[in-house]
């Protein structure tokens, strides 16, 4: 059981970790951050990659909630997230969407509409504030 949520270092994905962190608190559980890479991405950035997950797993801890930090290399980010949510039981993915102009709100992103319509779980999206 746990809230799994999928992670970016936008603030789309910062608002998605905080709102996993909320959840969590909430329901006396754990969260598992995912994040998907390429395969074969460029050793630079996958050390900017790890930095920035060193940060989220330092801000975890302060937060006392029980987590896990999972970096992902298929590429696939709504696979990533609905595999995880399957082998963990989750009880909700948390997504973060980014404001889209009134023509981009008529299609939603195509990762994003794949775990909505996928997920065996409950699927929680937020928006930067």
């Amino acid at each position: 059981m746990g809230i799994v949520v999928g992670y970016l270092a936008t603030p789309e994905g910062r608002s998605a970790l905080a709102a996993a962190v909320d959840e969590a608190r909430r329901r006396q559980t754990p969260v598992v951050v995912v994040v998907s890479a390429r395969p074969g991405e460029p050793d630079s950035e996958r050390a900017v990659i790890e930095a920035d997950l060193d940060q989220v797993r330092a801000h975890l801890a302060e937060t006392g909630v029980e987590h896990e930090v999972l970096l992902l290399e298929s590429g696939d980010v709504a696979d990533d997230l609905i595999s995880t949510a399957e082998q963990v039981g989750a009880q909700l993915i948390v997504l973060g969407l980014r404001r889209r102009s009134p023509v981009g709100k008529l299609i939603l992103g195509a990762n994003a509409q794949r775990v909505l319509f996928d997920a065996s779980c409950p699927v929680l999206t937020v928006k930067p504030s």
